[in-house]
Protein backbone atom coordinates (compact mmCIF):
# COMPACT_ATOMS: atom_id res chain seq x y z
CA UNK A 1 0.00 0.00 0.00
CA UNK A 2 1.58 3.51 -1.11
CA UNK A 3 2.25 5.70 1.87
CA UNK A 4 0.15 8.23 -0.08
CA UNK A 5 -2.60 6.20 0.65
CA UNK A 6 -2.43 5.87 4.49
CA UNK A 7 -4.93 7.80 6.34
CA UNK A 8 -4.01 7.92 9.79
CA UNK A 9 -7.50 7.76 12.32
CA UNK A 10 -6.98 10.34 15.09
CA UNK A 11 -4.88 8.92 17.61
CA UNK A 12 -6.62 8.20 20.76
CA UNK A 13 -3.69 8.63 23.27
CA UNK A 14 -5.18 10.14 26.11
CA UNK A 15 -7.63 7.19 26.82
CA UNK A 16 -4.73 4.94 25.70
CA UNK A 17 -2.69 6.82 28.59
CA UNK A 18 -5.68 5.65 31.08
CA UNK A 19 -5.65 2.52 30.05
CA UNK A 20 -5.49 -0.13 33.02
CA UNK A 21 -6.31 -3.84 31.55
CA UNK A 22 -3.62 -5.59 29.82
CA UNK A 23 -4.70 -8.71 28.11
CA UNK A 24 -2.61 -12.10 28.99
CA UNK A 25 -0.13 -13.37 26.64
CA UNK A 26 -1.93 -16.58 27.20
CA UNK A 27 -5.24 -15.20 26.12
CA UNK A 28 -3.87 -15.47 22.72
CA UNK A 29 -1.26 -18.20 22.59
CA UNK A 30 -1.68 -20.76 19.81
CA UNK A 31 0.28 -24.13 19.47
CA UNK A 32 2.40 -25.49 17.12
CA UNK A 33 0.46 -27.09 14.19
CA UNK A 34 1.44 -29.16 11.85
CA UNK A 35 5.20 -29.92 12.78
CA UNK A 36 6.14 -26.01 12.63
CA UNK A 37 7.84 -25.12 16.12
CA UNK A 38 5.41 -23.22 18.65
CA UNK A 39 6.45 -19.61 18.99
CA UNK A 40 7.71 -17.97 21.49
CA UNK A 41 6.48 -14.88 23.70
CA UNK A 42 8.94 -13.05 21.11
CA UNK A 43 8.07 -13.91 18.10
CA UNK A 44 4.53 -13.26 19.00
CA UNK A 45 2.42 -10.41 18.62
CA UNK A 46 1.26 -8.97 22.31
CA UNK A 47 -2.39 -7.85 22.29
CA UNK A 48 -3.84 -4.41 22.50
CA UNK A 49 -3.83 -2.52 25.61
CA UNK A 50 -7.53 -1.90 25.86
CA UNK A 51 -8.97 1.62 26.93
CA UNK A 52 -9.96 2.72 30.47
CA UNK A 53 -13.75 3.20 30.86
CA UNK A 54 -12.94 6.63 29.36
CA UNK A 55 -14.71 7.31 26.06
CA UNK A 56 -15.07 3.51 25.43
CA UNK A 57 -18.46 1.71 25.57
CA UNK A 58 -17.43 -1.69 27.45
CA UNK A 59 -19.23 -4.76 26.36
CA UNK A 60 -21.69 -5.98 29.49
CA UNK A 61 -20.78 -8.68 31.09
CA UNK A 62 -23.48 -10.86 28.95
CA UNK A 63 -22.05 -9.97 25.44
CA UNK A 64 -20.06 -12.46 24.12
CA UNK A 65 -18.09 -12.58 21.36
CA UNK A 66 -20.67 -12.93 18.54
CA UNK A 67 -20.89 -9.08 18.81
CA UNK A 68 -17.96 -9.47 16.54
CA UNK A 69 -19.47 -11.34 13.68
CA UNK A 70 -20.20 -9.57 10.67
CA UNK A 71 -18.42 -7.66 7.60
CA UNK A 72 -16.27 -4.74 9.09
CA UNK A 73 -14.65 -1.91 6.62
CA UNK A 74 -12.03 0.27 7.69
CA UNK A 75 -12.38 3.94 7.88
CA UNK A 76 -9.66 5.23 5.75
CA UNK A 77 -10.06 2.87 3.12
CA UNK A 78 -11.44 -0.03 1.25
CA UNK A 79 -10.35 -2.43 3.84
CA UNK A 80 -12.67 -5.15 4.98
CA UNK A 81 -12.32 -7.22 7.78
CA UNK A 82 -15.10 -10.60 7.65
CA UNK A 83 -15.56 -12.47 10.07
CA UNK A 84 -17.67 -15.28 9.74
CA UNK A 85 -17.52 -17.08 13.31
CA UNK A 86 -16.07 -16.96 16.84
CA UNK A 87 -16.48 -19.70 19.36
CA UNK A 88 -16.99 -19.06 22.81
CA UNK A 89 -12.82 -20.20 23.32
CA UNK A 90 -11.95 -17.35 20.89
CA UNK A 91 -10.99 -18.95 17.79
CA UNK A 92 -12.04 -16.27 14.84
CA UNK A 93 -12.72 -17.13 11.62
CA UNK A 94 -11.60 -14.28 9.14
CA UNK A 95 -11.52 -13.45 5.90
CA UNK A 96 -9.35 -9.83 4.65
CA UNK A 97 -9.16 -7.85 1.87
CA UNK A 98 -7.64 -5.38 0.34
CA UNK A 99 -9.62 -5.55 -2.05
CA UNK A 100 -8.62 -9.27 -2.88
CA UNK A 101 -8.07 -11.47 -0.10
CA UNK A 102 -4.95 -11.36 2.07
CA UNK A 103 -3.81 -14.84 3.89
CA UNK A 104 -4.94 -14.87 7.91
CA UNK A 105 -2.58 -16.03 9.43
CA UNK A 106 -4.62 -16.54 12.48
CA UNK A 107 -7.15 -14.41 14.28
CA UNK A 108 -8.43 -14.56 17.59
CA UNK A 109 -10.94 -12.92 20.28
CA UNK A 110 -10.32 -12.06 24.15
CA UNK A 111 -11.79 -10.62 26.44
CA UNK A 112 -9.71 -8.35 29.31
CA UNK A 113 -12.31 -7.55 32.20
CA UNK A 114 -15.59 -5.90 30.09
CA UNK A 115 -13.27 -5.61 26.72
CA UNK A 116 -13.89 -7.98 24.03
CA UNK A 117 -10.45 -7.61 21.78
CA UNK A 118 -9.53 -9.48 18.22
CA UNK A 119 -5.95 -10.15 17.18
CA UNK A 120 -5.72 -10.68 13.60
CA UNK A 121 -2.29 -11.47 11.84
CA UNK A 122 -1.65 -11.41 8.39
CA UNK A 123 0.77 -13.15 6.56
CA UNK A 124 0.85 -13.01 2.46
CA UNK A 125 2.91 -10.94 -0.30
CA UNK A 126 3.74 -7.41 1.43
CA UNK A 127 1.96 -8.13 4.61
CA UNK A 128 4.84 -10.00 6.36
CA UNK A 129 3.31 -10.41 9.80
CA UNK A 130 0.86 -7.19 9.60
CA UNK A 131 -1.04 -7.64 12.87
CA UNK A 132 -4.14 -5.44 13.68
CA UNK A 133 -5.12 -5.12 17.43
CA UNK A 134 -8.68 -4.40 18.35
CA UNK A 135 -10.72 -3.89 20.58
CA UNK A 136 -15.08 -3.51 20.39
CA UNK A 137 -16.48 -0.58 21.36
CA UNK A 138 -20.14 -1.55 22.12
CA UNK A 139 -21.81 1.83 22.51
CA UNK A 140 -20.69 2.60 18.67
CA UNK A 141 -20.56 -0.78 17.32
CA UNK A 142 -16.98 -0.31 16.03
CA UNK A 143 -13.81 -2.23 16.01
CA UNK A 144 -10.66 -0.14 16.72
CA UNK A 145 -7.35 -0.41 17.49
CA UNK A 146 -3.77 -0.23 16.05
CA UNK A 147 -2.44 -1.93 12.88
CA UNK A 148 1.04 -2.71 12.68
CA UNK A 149 2.45 -2.67 9.21
CA UNK A 150 4.91 -5.59 8.98
CA UNK A 151 6.68 -4.26 5.93
CA UNK A 152 6.82 -0.99 7.33
CA UNK A 153 7.57 -1.23 10.52
CA UNK A 154 5.00 1.57 11.06
CA UNK A 155 1.62 1.26 13.42
CA UNK A 156 -1.37 3.36 12.63
CA UNK A 157 -4.19 3.64 14.86
CA UNK A 158 -7.41 2.49 12.61
CA UNK A 159 -11.53 1.85 13.32
CA UNK A 160 -13.73 -0.42 11.55
CA UNK A 161 -17.37 -0.10 11.06
CA UNK A 162 -19.64 -2.60 10.68
CA UNK A 163 -21.28 -2.79 7.31
CA UNK A 164 -23.55 -5.58 7.86
CA UNK A 165 -23.81 -8.33 10.60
Amino acid sequence: MPASKVVIVAPRRARRALAGLLLTAGAFACGARDGERAPSSADRPQPAAAPAAAGVNPAPAGVGFERLVGRWLRSDGGYVLEIRAVSSEGRVEATYLNPRPINVARAEAGRGGDIVTLLVELRDVNYPGSTYRLWYDAGRDILEGTYYQAAQQQTYDVAFERQER
